[in-house]
């Protein structure tokens, strides 16, 4: 692992629906509400009608991705989201003032890692991480690191990235590299 990577596995819990099932299987609102099924399986706030609903409701879940008391960022700069689409490599780029923290929100990507830092003890060292679906877990890659990723999935990677320093268009913290630089001499897959 590269020096000052930090990488927080980050846990799933079970969402709580806003319906509750009855003994036969049937939604009721918890809070009165009539629903109508809908086309994806879900269900929609209605009027009162006659019927009975009966369809499964595929059960989300909930992340808690950043909190105060994880102390990955020394402060706060901007939250930034961006979506790529399959196959798309996005890479290299680093900066020399901010650290960035990064979280794969949909999708599976392949983050590529290359430590610039001289002073390091990880100097030239290249580290492979694989986030998004099911694998959800936030980076954090400190300034000094290059940084880029792949998407490997059918679905887009939407990534969600926090900075310690927002971004200024007049004179941006970012120095790019080419994905294929000889200097990394990283082999996309």
């Amino acid at each position: 692992m590269i020096e000052g990577v930090k990488i927080k596995k980050l846990k799933i819990h079970r969402d709580i629906p806003d319906v509750r099932k009855t003994k036969m299987n049937y939604p009721v609102p918890r809070d009165g509400v009539s629903l109508r099924a809908s086309s994806f399986g879900g269900f929609h706030p209605r009027p009162k009608r006659r019927g009975i609903l009966a369809a499964k409701i595929k059960p989300g879940f909930l992340v808690e991705v950043l909190r105060q008391d994880d102390k990955l960022l020394q402060k706060f700069g901007q939250t930034t989201f961006t979506v790529a689409y399959q196959g798309t490599i996005k890479g290299f780029h680093f900066h020399h003032k901010q650290d960035d923290l990064w979280f794969v929100a949909t999708g599976k990507a392949k983050i590529v890692l290359y430590d610039l830092r001289k002073n390091s003890l990880t100097f030239k060292k290249t580290q492979v991480i694989l986030a998004g679906e099911n694998n959800y877990k936030l980076v954090l890659i400190p300034k000094g690191i290059a940084h880029g990723y792949q998407v490997l999935s059918k679905e887009p990677v939407l990534l969600f990235y926090h900075t310690t320093e927002p971004y200024n268009a007049e004179s941006p913290d970012e120095e790019r590299l080419p994905y294929n630089s000889p200097e990394i001499g990283y082999k996309w897959r």
